[in-house]
């Protein structure tokens, strides 16, 4: 199963959109490969699919920083919107982060920019952090006590 949660395997899904081998379809499939890349920290990846003007706020060091600190477990895409060279698409991600479970909400726009999908801009929904004891289930799904799984 991919990083961004289809059923199809990593290498046949988003691999070839963070490769370069293929350019995504849409922005859901834009904004699964972007997730899929944060899971396999390619930082470079994802500021290039960042808008042209959106690109000098958005540093590789920044991105591959936040990459390394999260250890990214499930996407959720909730709905997806397309109208000609614009889309949004809404979605959750969730991650550990220093002990910490943690839920990033967004409705993101996307635009069509030199032929491709690229991401702009997006509205955060605020969640609190839970921070996960040692005997905690594993927010990941796994069946195993945080501990044993993404605390260790």
């Amino acid at each position: 199963m991919c990083y961004c949660g289809t059923a199809q395997a990593f290498e046949q899904c988003c691999a070839p959109i963070i490769n370069g081998e293929k350019k995504a379809d849409n922005a859901e499939q834009l904004m699964r490969s972007r997730y899929s890349a944060y899971c396999v920290n390619n930082s470079e990846y994802i500021h290039n699919t960042y808008a042209l003007a959106k690109r000098a706020e958005n540093s590789v060091r920044e991105i591959k920083l936040f990459a390394e600190l999260a250890d990214f477990i499930k996407l959720t895409v909730n709905s997806f919107n397309e109208q000609g060279d614009s889309a949004q698409v809404h979605f959750k991600a969730e991650y550990i982060c220093d002990g910490y479970y943690c839920q990033l909400e967004e409705v993101s726009n996307f635009i069509i920019e030199e032929g491709q999908w690229r991401y702009l801009d997006g509205t955060l929904t605020p969640h609190n952090e839970t921070k996960l004891g040692r005997n905690d289930m594993c927010p990941c799904d796994s069946g195993k006590k945080f501990k044993k799984c993404h605390g260790s």
